[in-house]
């Protein structure tokens, strides 16, 4: 992002954040709602360029932490000056150390629970960004900058090619061996069945006991709403949810809630 600069005698400058749009992806339908997060404007006095790389760190820092508490409102792209935070975020150690925080307590969790003998404790995944990694078409799509295409993520989906998050695949292990019932849970749909079914075992995602994608009559529901009602499906088959797992606040609230959620960290998009 070009910063004016001006260089007196001191090196003083205002820095002037302008106002971002933000962006959203995944398989389930975008909100069109914009959400400010840096304000406008926003005329601070630095001492130097090092101070502006700073601030902007920090600031995005900032927002990312208030997208994973559930603190912003719905938003469609990522900030324009965050990009390459969100960038370094996703490639960096960062994004692995808190994926692996995450498992680790949804492990000592799953751990702790005294299953029942019925077969009926289940625990719930979200596929892309929890068990799937999409990171290699967000890499070639501004990581969350441009605003999600459709047909663009579905011609992905269908290469087949996303590879395992692994510190999830661990936990999906450790949950399986614990004797849950694991179901999937997708806003993918119903069409990309067969490959998402190849994609998870060639990543080594096995033995779930149901895969549950968008039929037709759940395209355009609102990711929470589509997620609810499978829920409560499974609830009315005897089923006990404790335990859910997603990179969406949209995959974990709503109705029919598991007894603990695990939420995965994505700076990328927001599904509402």
């Amino acid at each position: 992002m070009a910063i004016p600069i001006q260089f007196p005698f001191l090196l003083r400058f205002f820095f002037l954040f302008s106002l971002c749009s933000f962006s959203v992806s995944d398989s389930d339908s975008p909100n069109s709602h914009q959400h400010r997060v840096f304000p406008r404007p926003l005329i601070v006095e630095y001492a130097g360029v090092a101070e502006v790389a700073e601030e902007v760190r920090l600031r995005c820092g900032a927002w990312r932490v208030a997208g994973e508490a559930n603190n912003l409102g719905e938003w469609k792209t990522v900030p324009e000056e965050c990009v390459e935070y969100v960038k370094e975020y996703m490639t960096g150690k960062g994004y692995l150390v808190d994926l692996e925080m995450v498992s680790k307590e949804a492990e000592e969790y799953a751990k702790s629970v005294k299953l029942s003998d019925d077969g009926k404790d289940a625990w719930i995944f979200d596929i892309d960004e929890t068990l799937l990694s999409n990171l290699p078409y967000y890499a070639a799509h501004g990581y969350g900058l441009e605003l999600f295409d459709h047909e663009k993520f579905n011609d992905w989906v269908e290469t087949g090619g996303a590879p395992a998050i692994e510190p999830s695949l661990k936990l999906y292990e450790d949950v399986l061996n614990l004797g849950f019932k694991v179901i999937l849970l997708t806003g993918r749909s119903e069409r990309h069945r067969s490959v998402t079914v190849d994609n998870l075992v060639n990543a080594g995602f096995k033995e779930w006991d149901q895969l549950i994608l968008r039929s037709s009559a759940d395209q355009g529901k609102r990711a929470v709403l589509f997620k609810s009602e499978k829920r409560n499906e499974m609830e009315k088959d005897g089923y006990r949810i404790l335990g859910n797992s997603g990179d969406q606040w949209s995959d974990l609230l709503g109705s029919s809630l598991s007894v603990r959620s695990f939420k995965l960290p994505n700076p990328m998009y927001y599904i509402p």
